[in-house]
């Protein structure tokens, strides 16, 4: 009897970790890595193959879908792609046929369609492949029933008091049982808003910690005009990403004032596990000036490079390499600033709005970096960055699966699969325009949304392109 119960228990934390061929959150890993799986079914000798089919999603999904392989919908087995649109609807597909298995609209919907209160987030699926949560521009987080979309009892989640000005802009996380969500502002910058990080009880529904990146004296939801100061959004595409070796979580923030006291404007950020405490920052030695001209730090998020290191873009097109022990040159959080092992030039000294992709082969540690002025490759080498190709081909966040380099020209230009290590572009697959949105490639099927959700449009179509 013991035995069988161990044996049984094992099988459920298995079945808990999900499948490698799962995509269960944008960037494939809570560490943010966008390297998926080694084995996708998709290679240099068959992409040239596949099929695309453009699926209606009834809105615009301005972010990354997941992948979820043989769950319960409707009382059968599907493979299931979700996405998250701009208003807040939730759509599951049905990733062999293009079937809609299902689609949330939360209640808000109506009174926001059209206008431009909006989110950019990507879902996250529950471990146990039961739930997925997704987010809605009236501030809320939902967690839902793959089985068939319905709300989860003591959901949704609010995680601002104020969501006519503080937008739910980031990927959605997942790590140590907390659904982890950053906030940032509109267009604009429209005052008053304060980045925050929260972090939710996936079982329960008790938002258990905020952490805010402005009076961040102050724990729990701030009501924005009673905080002095405004902005420091946390914005970037893969929002909370989570240290494996510690479980500390790293945001970036944008402009915003920054006194290494209260105020965290323009910075990497190290917090706790659960978000409660600050433990180290990383403040460039020119804050004001990225502050007063509109330059975001946090316009990407820090991408773990192993080796206790990480690297930080921004709108200024540099890449700062780090280390996660001594963000600043010290073990601690406070008003110094600087302390980068080294400063280098993104592709085409572009600014940088996408994440970047880490991927680990043959011994090297490997980086790829998309903008609007080019693609990029760097290996670590001694704590450095070493340049290996570039081109001008523009694109949003790289991902790296079955040992392709995915990455897609939201001018229009089509999802381009490349060589990873030399950069050579092995097909190019037709895909219309878009903004933020970025693949995943997994099963023998690759999924892309298009659209702009600045476009304030209520209409969208899910790119899906299978073997044949």
């Amino acid at each position: 009897m013991i035995r069988w119960l161990a044996v049984a228990l094992t099988l459920v934390s298995t079945l808990a970790l999900g499948r490698p061929s799962d995509w269960t959150r944008f960037g494939y890993h809570a560490d943010r890595r966008n390297a998926g799986p080694r084995s996708t079914k998709v290679t240099p000798a068959n992409v040239g193959t596949l099929v695309l089919q453009q699926i209606d999603l009834g809105g615009t999904a301005d972010s990354s879908p997941i992948y979820l392989g043989g769950v319960l919908v409707g009382g059968a087995r599907h493979d299931v792609f979700v996405v998250t649109t701009s208003y807040g609807v939730a759509v599951a597909v049905d990733a062999a046929s293009g079937a809609i298995l299902w689609r949330f609209t939360p209640s808000g919907y109506a009174s926001l369609a059209g206008t431009a209160q909006i989110t950019n987030s990507s879902p996250v699926a529950d471990p146990s492949r039961r739930f997925v949560y997704s987010a809605s521009p009236d501030g809320c987080i939902h967690k839902l029933a793959l089985a068939d979309g319905s709300e989860a009892a003591r959901w949704p989640v609010a995680v601002t008091r104020d969501a006519t000005h503080e937008k739910i802009g980031t990927s959605l996380n997942l790590a140590r049982g907390l659904v982890l969500v950053g906030t940032g502002g509109y267009v604009g910058d429209a005052p008053p808003y304060q980045g925050h990080v929260a972090a939710i009880d996936a079982q329960s529904g008790r938002l258990v910690h905020v952490w805010n990146s402005l009076c961040s004296d102050r724990s729990g939801l701030i009501d924005p005009p009673s905080c002095p100061e405004s902005d420091s959004a946390i914005w970037a595409r893969a929002g909370v990403v989570v240290d494996p070796a510690s479980g500390d979580l790293l945001v970036a923030t944008g402009n915003g004032a920054f006194d290494g006291v209260r105020y965290w404007g323009d910075s990497v950020l190290a917090l706790s596990p659960d978000a409660s405490r600050l433990l180290r920052n990383w403040t460039p030695t020119n804050q004001a000036d990225l502050d007063s001209g509109d330059v975001d730090l946090g316009s990407t998020a820090p991408a773990l490079l192993g080796h206790g290191l990480a690297v930080q873009g921004g709108k200024d097109g540099l890449l700062r390499v780090l280390s996660l022990a001594r963000l600043n040159g010290t073990t601690g959080a406070g008003p110094q600033t600087g302390g980068a092992l080294q400063s280098i030039a993104a592709p085409g000294g572009a600014a940088v709005f996408t994440a970047p992709a880490v991927w680990r082969s043959d011994g090297k540690t490997w980086l790829f970096v998309a903008d609007a002025s080019g693609t990029g490759a760097y290996t670590l080498a001694r704590r450095r960055l070493m340049p290996v190709w570039q081109d001008a081909a523009p694109g949003t966040s790289p991902v790296v699966a079955g040992g392709i380099l995915w990455v897609y020209d939201a001018s229009g230009g089509g999802l381009r699969a490349r060589n990873p290590t030399t950069g050579a572009v092995l097909a190019t697959l037709p895909a219309g325009p878009g903004h933020w949105s970025s693949p995943i490639v997994t099963a023998g099927r690759i999924a892309l949304p298009e659209g702009d959700a600045n476009a304030h449009e209520t209409s969208g179509v899910l790119d899906v392109w299978r073997l044949p």
